[in-house]
């Protein structure tokens, strides 16, 4: 197994981009970015805290939860979660941050770069009150680059063709948990039984 460890090697395999390519990259966000936020109900976060640890994150709401404030300024309400706050974390260590953003039905999706700042404003909070809540925070994000990237993935994933789709897989939490011994097996059941009932009122 031969491993790629520079540039030239890559190069080799994947070839050079069209020059039109870097056409498509934009310092803030054109009409059809503008359009395609309007219409995104969810989008993946991407941070990497100070030692170079990079994770991602999943963010969703109503369509158009992802506010541009203007063309070069993203404002994301934080929602209720599972409190770990690892995103969060990694933002006050390092605030440089992507979102790849999607819209249903659509193959192509949204690049966002830029850096991030956490603001704790009761107003604006309750500006992005959703379900009777406000806000926990909101993340004000300074696009430095974006740009809409092709549908080839998500076509060849089926991502949006539900022929293509296998069956929905049900997920335990409380047997993650049992795993490691941080409950006993026979509260399993019950365990996952709050976790639906959250998913009921606790959005």
């Amino acid at each position: 197994m031969a491993a790629i460890r520079d540039i030239a090697h890559l190069r080799r395999l994947i070839g050079d981009a069209s020059p039109l390519v870097a056409s498509k990259l934009h310092s803030a966000l054109t009409p059809q970015g503008l359009a395609f936020l309007a219409r995104c109900p969810f989008a993946v976060l991407s941070t990497t805290d100070a030692r170079g640890q990079s994770m991602a994150s999943p963010k969703g709401d109503a369509p158009g939860f992802i506010h541009a404030e203007d063309a070069r300024t993203l404002l994301i309400p934080e929602r209720p979660g599972n409190r770990l706050v690892f995103s969060l974390q990694n933002l006050l260590a390092n605030p440089r941050a992507s979102l790849l953003c999607f819209v249903p039905g659509t193959g192509e999706t949204l690049r966002i770069e830029g850096c991030v700042q956490l603001v704790d404003d009761a107003a604006l909070n309750a500006r992005f009150a959703a379900r009777g809540k406000p806000a926990l925070l909101v993340m004000q994000f300074a696009i430095e680059v974006c740009y809409f990237h092709c549908a080839k993935s998500l076509l060849r994933a089926g991502l949006w063709q539900p022929d293509a789709w296998s069956e929905a897989m049900r997920v335990s939490f409380g047997q993650e948990i049992a795993a490691r011994g941080g409950i006993a097996p026979d509260a399993v059941s019950g365990f996952d039984e709050a976790i639906a009932g959250r998913y009921r009122t606790d959005l």
